[in-house]
């Protein structure tokens, strides 16, 4: 996935488009803009668009301690974000993204295609 944002993170941030939510229900209500933007916020489901140059330095390092295997999300992973975690920007392209910690990413997606 292409960075179109214009914003490269920093340390242990990462850049991430979230999903945009539905704005109407499967029984074709409108949902209100208002409740819309609310609903935005709370998606947890997203893509990473770009990672700093230190993200999940850690979890690798306590992984090694451990003696796991982690694979640290690439750009283009699927990935379940925390709610409310990071900051809501808009980047160049004029779409939103979210700018959190390495530790806001909590879970991959395996979705099947």
């Amino acid at each position: 996935m292409e960075n179109k944002s214009g914003v490269v993170p920093m340390d242990k941030r990462v850049l991430v488009k979230p999903d945009s939510a539905e704005r109407k229900t499967a029984g074709g209500i409108i949902i209100p803009e208002a409740n819309a933007e609310r609903k935005d916020m709370a998606m947890t489901k997203a893509t990473i668009v770009a990672v700093g140059e230190t993200a999940w330095s850690e979890a690798i390092h306590d992984a090694r301690n451990f003696g796991v295997a982690f694979e640290a999300p690439a750009t283009g992973s699927r990935v379940m974000i925390a709610k409310y975690g990071g900051v809501e920007i808009e980047g160049a392209d004029g779409e939103k993204y979210r700018l959190l910690n390495d530790e806001d990413v909590i879970g991959r997606l395996e979705e099947a295609e």
